[in-house]
């Protein structure tokens, strides 16, 4: 578990699933994320990063808000996507309901997880991609200190080649000192 000021980084509940359907079925949500999702396709996800966290000790966890422990979303690391610039490389992302956009909670989170993965992993750098009309993620990543690899921008190979979301960008960020 990871704790902030406002937040609370943690393992997956059953109680999870309804909120993060709710958002996995926002178009303004999914917007830059990609197809909408069904309640058993975001049951299917939270089950793949459960797996993650069982087999790596890490995951995108499920963010709630301390003060009341209304769930937001998730922020976390996984392995980077194989047979993309990241791949063998620690990713973070994040994901919040679109009522919870503007509030710092994204960055709030992504702050507490880098400085998880500098006290828990010995990782050399953390990357962090999306795609080039996800202004409010790359924008996040930029405030974060990541800086823009575009030597590395590349079309995301799990993606038809007609999507508009096939394209994208690549952030880095090295350990500190």
């Amino acid at each position: 578990m990871i704790e902030s000021e406002r937040l609370i980084l943690r393992g997956w509940r059953e109680d999870d699933l309804e909120p993060f359907a709710v958002m996995c079925a926002d178009p303004q949500v999914m917007a830059t994320l990609g197809p909408l999702m069904s309640r058993e396709e975001t049951r299917a996800l939270i089950a793949r990063v459960e797996t993650l966290r069982a087999e790596h000790g890490f995951t995108f966890w499920a963010m709630e808000r301390r003060a009341d422990g209304a769930f937001l979303g998730w922020c976390g690391v996984k392995p980077g996507a194989a047979n993309t610039p990241i791949e063998g490389q620690i990713e973070i992302g994040w994901r919040i309901a679109a009522d919870h956009w503007g509030q710092g909670y994204a960055r709030e989170a992504a702050a507490a997880t880098l400085a998880w993965v500098w006290a828990n992993l010995d990782a050399p750098l953390v990357a962090a991609i999306t795609t080039p009309g996800n202004v409010r993620s790359w924008g996040l990543m930029e405030r974060l200190g990541m800086v823009r690899a575009p030597e590395d921008d590349f079309d995301h190979p799990n993606l038809p080649d007609d999507s508009p979301l096939k394209a994208h960008v690549t952030y880095r960020i090295r350990r500190p000192g």
